[in-house]
């Protein structure tokens, strides 16, 4: 749409922009606020877009869908809805045994979530991993294999890759864990509406992925959370924790560290993931951790944008000697 002809160019040429006149095949294309020469390629998801007289031409591949779960309780689902959700208990994080109680599925992830710091926030320590018959419990770094009795058989590899141990299933789903409070869940297309728990129905359609367990759709992020409880014993969480009201003391220093999220470090960064939702969280983060481990809550929450950033193609070199 940027490209036009009219009192600018001679008759047959066209606006490029950036003040000169071009033929139509040699009109440029617009993408997050970047100009992109006929012919250049961008990758979109799992797509790629090929600019052609000013107008992008995408491959329609179906994408994986990611949900991630970090620091201290917060949640992005599959369709990209934000928010935070801080439970002492284990909690359903995704599964494909949904609707009726006869409904067959082949896996369930489990986060079971403890407090971190003394402000009553809460971080996952522990992931159950259900694939058929198989149970993976990945706790202190590590993850250990239980078989039950019950299930099909589903195989499952796994790998390091830099930080992260990355478990792969047959079924079609994985798992990436940085052996601390960052878990990411992909599931190929096959499970498009098909999955249940705290990260969403993966149906394209943010606005419903408060579903409950019973199937109701919630408003409210407490509610909905304490629904997808594994045990009846653990308390519902009844109220939002602000843990910079709770201490005052560390905000100021909260909000300097976790600036670099909004400075020059991401600007390349900006325009493709909006970081004040990742800002907000960090100054959550970097307020709660009270009792050691400050900087690692500092440092997982800017990690977390900057592995948006990459999925968005915009890498950014973020880590110093002082930094994380």
């Amino acid at each position: 749409a940027e490209c036009v002809s009219g009192c600018v160019c001679p008759e047959g040429l066209f606006d490029d922009g950036k003040g000169g006149c071009v033929e139509e095949k040699d009109c440029p294309c617009i993408h997050n606020n970047q100009w992109y020469s006929p012919g250049q390629k961008i990758t979109v998801d799992c797509n790629t877009c090929t600019c052609q007289e000013g107008v992008w031409s995408c491959t329609e591949h179906v994408c994986y869908g990611t949900c991630m779960i970090y620091g201290s309780g917060h949640y992005i689902t599959f369709d990209g809805k934000f928010y935070d959700f801080d439970g002492s208990c284990e909690y359903v994080a995704t599964q494909d045994f949904c609707g009726d109680k006869n409904s067959t599925g082949s896996f369930s992830i489990i986060t079971e979530n403890v407090p971190c710091g003394t402000t009553g926030v809460t971080c996952s320590k522990a992931i159950k991993m259900f694939l058929g018959k198989t149970e993976l419990k990945l706790e202190n770094k590590d993850y250990k294999e239980i078989q039950r009795d019950i299930g099909d058989d589903v195989r499952y590899w796994n790998r390091t890759v830099g930080l992260y141990l990355v478990i792969e299933a047959s079924n079609g789903v994985m798992l990436i864990w940085d052996k601390k409070t960052t878990v990411f869940i992909k599931l190929t297309p096959d499970y498009k509406g098909k999955v249940c728990g705290l990260c969403g129905n993966f149906d394209d359609k943010s606005n419903n992925d408060f579903t409950t367990r019973s199937g109701l759709q919630e408003t409210n992020a407490l509610k909905f959370g304490n629904s997808w409880k594994q045990s009846s014993m653990c308390p519902d969480v009844t109220q939002e924790i602000k843990p910079c009201d709770v201490n005052p003391h560390r905000k100021s220093w909260a909000e300097k560290e976790c600036s670099i999220i909004r400075s020059e470090v991401f600007k390349i960064c900006h325009s493709k993931v909006d970081p004040i939702p990742f800002y907000e969280a960090c100054v959550y983060d970097a307020c709660s951790c009270d009792s050691g481990g400050d900087c690692e809550c500092f440092c997982s929450a800017v990690a977390a944008y900057a592995q948006e950033c990459t999925k968005a193609q915009a890498c950014v070199f973020w880590r110093t000697p002082d930094i994380c």
